[in-house]
């Protein structure tokens, strides 16, 4: 039988600003909402209100990011004398929704623009010397790079050769000298006084935009016409934020709360046409991340991204539907692939017989690149170790990594730059370029770094949890208090509590692999749902501690609360 993992339980850090009592008093919660606010990162009461607002009014002024100021200026340039303005994205969620938010925002100003994704198995990441070639050849005279562009200092060399104004658009992790180009917007950037560091490609963007109207609008350009009204862009910044996993709290939090509400009643054609191949009645950011976004990815990992974008910009829903069933059929070929990829991966990582312990560095020229990330975010959740998968071809290897707290990847490739051709990404995600004859040495390396950075109870999966509670405190009042604290996600995870001793009754296995059983404590008992949990089915005697979280079951019409289990173990183990 297949042993259940052993996780390492960790109370979230709560607060020392802030007194429970009185959050409570104050906001009119409960002890379980009021658990879960004290564990946000949040330090004041002003600041749990904002929190708990999310406006749109408590945006930062975009102008305090670097260099926009003339990225403004050069882009208003573009748009009022009707230049030629080339839109060069990545193939990913971010950079699609991204692509298609500026494209359709500058459009609506009257520009003239054109717009290029890279071919992901032809182009690799990021701006080409041949995309900027051909952006010259088609008559545009600026480029703007959207969720790419930081590291290319070839490719801003040759777009001054050709003549060509660069902007760069881009939130990963920016090198120590930067590309020689017009204006370079990254928030990550060291001289940069924009408040909020974690913004996605797409929201990037779209502070671009925000101060882009301003300026046209102190220029007078086309006053007599009606704006954009640039908060119907936020579903694109909702679905590129959620779909590249940066953290949902502060600005990131306000620009997905406002752009959940969109696509929820989206007028966009594309996404009406996309939420029905894809079944998504009720849009959250679960369903965008994993029923939406992948659709979306897939086009990149497998065909064209530009076909993402196309269908984003689609003007009506019978346009779009065509496409959206290719991204459909595309999207299950991509799930196809990766399920062989991953099988073959945890086949070589359990034959492996190198003495890694810390680290996964696995290389085949069976690999598709394109799915060899969603591979080892797999990985990663199996056996919690910093993990990269190398796809081979002709000698020649790109990789793709995932890590865990405590080692950071970018960092951690930086040290082994000297076998890589190249590199880049941030702290749990990265990409690489790699000869193929020089994998077992990276791995060897790697492997060293890891050991060095990581504890042996950092490899043990975490479960965090928001407080202790008693099923006496939960009822679907308390589970809809709690339902204020989305959007979910890095950085604002779902709330999760521990109920100790407990007694579990009447256990089901279901589905195969789940549980159903009732936690009883006390008076009080709840029912309960345990995905994957299954192999416990015949352990689960005397009291218990289970951490959950509390949540509604909608069934045949009827309501009813529920806990979703996401860990269980017997109360002697305190």
């Amino acid at each position: 039988m297949t042993e259940y993992p052993n996780k390492l339980w960790l109370e979230r850090n709560a607060s020392e600003f802030l007194d429970s009592e009185e959050l409570q008093r104050s906001l009119g919660v409960s002890r379980i909402t009021v658990e879960a606010l004290l564990r946000r990162e949040l330090d004041s009461l002003e600041e749990v209100q904002t929190f708990l607002e999310a406006r749109l009014s408590s945006m930062p002024d975009p102008c305090l990011m670097a260099d926009m100021g003339k990225a403004v200026e050069r882009l208003a340039r573009a748009v009022c004398d009707g230049e030629g303005i080339s839109v060069h994205g990545d193939y990913d969620v971010d950079g699609v929704t991204g692509t298609a938010l500026l494209v359709e925002t500058l459009r609506s100003f009257g520009a003239r623009v054109k717009y290029s994704i890279p071919l992901r198995l032809r182009d690799g990441y990021g701006v080409s010397s041949r995309a900027l070639e051909s952006c010259a050849s088609d008559g545009s005279v600026l480029v703007v790079t959207v969720d790419c562009g930081i590291s290319a200092h070839a490719q801003a060399k040759r777009a001054r050769e050709l003549g060509l104004d660069l902007i760069i658009t881009d939130h990963h992790q920016p090198p120590d000298i930067l590309p020689e180009a017009l204006a370079i917007l990254n928030p990550s950037r060291i001289d940069c006084a924009f408040p909020f560091k974690s913004l996605a490609g797409v929201g990037v963007v779209f502070m671009l935009l925000v101060a882009l109207r301003k300026h046209l609008r102190e220029l007078g350009y086309r006053s007599n016409l009606p704006e954009p009204d640039l908060r119907f862009g936020l579903d694109l910044v909702a679905l590129g934020t959620i779909a590249d996993i940066v953290p949902l709290k502060g600005l990131n939090r306000v620009l997905t709360k406002t752009g959940l509400e969109l696509l929820s009643h989206s007028g966009r054609p594309g996404l009406q046409a996309l939420k029905k191949v894809a079944g998504v009645e009720k849009v959250n950011c679960g369903t965008v991340g994993f029923r939406l976004a992948p659709r979306i990815n897939a086009a990149g990992r497998l065909e064209d991204a530009a076909i993402g974008v196309e269908l984003l910009l689609e003007s009506s829903v019978s346009a779009a539907m065509p496409v959206a069933e290719l991204l459909d059929q595309v999207n299950g070929e991509r799930q196809a692939i990766e399920q062989q990829t991953l099988d073959q991966a945890d086949e070589r990582w359990q034959q492996q017989t190198d003495g890694a312990t810390h680290s996964i560095v696995l290389a085949d020229e069976r690999w598709h690149p394109g799915v060899i990330g969603i591979v080892a975010s797999r990985l990663v959740e199996k056996y919690h170790r910093p993990t990269i998968l190398i796809a081979l071809d002709n000698g020649v290897g790109k990789g793709s990594g995932r890590s865990i707290k405590g080692l950071h990847l970018y960092r951690a490739l930086h040290d082994c730059g000297a076998f890589l051709q190249g590199f880049g990404g941030h702290e749990y995600a990265a990409g690489l370029t790699i000869d193929g004859g020089k994998v077992a040495d990276f791995a060897r390396q790697f492997e060293d770094i890891a050991r060095q950075r990581l504890l042996s109870e950092d490899l043990l999966p975490r479960q965090f949890y928001d407080g202790e509670v008693f099923l006496e405190d939960l009822d679907l009042d308390a589970v809809d208090e709690l339902a204020r604290l989305a959007p979910f996600g890095p950085g604002n995870p779902q709330p999760v509590y521990l109920a100790r001793g407990v007694h579990v009754q009447g256990v089901q296995l279901v589905g195969g692999s789940h549980l159903r059983f009732v936690a009883c404590q006390g008076a009080h008992g709840l029912p309960c749902i345990a995905f994957g949990m299954g192999i416990l089915h015949d352990q689960l005697s005397g009291p218990q501690d289970i951490i959950f979280t509390p949540q509604r079951n909608e069934w045949r019409g009827k309501v009813s609360m529920q806990l979703q289990v996401r860990d269980i173990r017997p109360a002697s183990l305190g």
